[in-house]
């Protein structure tokens, strides 16, 4: 069981850093970490997220992380 969950969170984080690499761009320039990690500290900081597109380039990167850790769970499936 602790092989199993130490194999979807290698994935989890595989499929986030790949993830980051193809999405994290807006206009040519990587997307700061901290600023897709911090939530919005009100609401029109909120808007302009949604306007520039920061909110898809996380929802981007979350479902990558997601395919990342399904990966990992069918990859140690396959290996019992």
């Amino acid at each position: 069981m602790k092989h199993s969950i130490v194999s979807v969170l290698i994935f989890a984080l595989l499929g986030l850093i790949i993830g980051y690499l193809f999405f994290g761009k807006i206009a040519g320039e990587y997307v700061s970490i901290s600023t897709l990690l911090k939530p919005a500290s009100n609401e029109l900081v909120s808007l302009g997220q949604k306007i520039s597109g920061i909110a898809k380039v996380r929802n981007n990167i979350a479902i990558c992380g997601g395919i990342g850790a399904v990966v990992g769970i069918v990859i140690r499936l396959a290996k019992k």
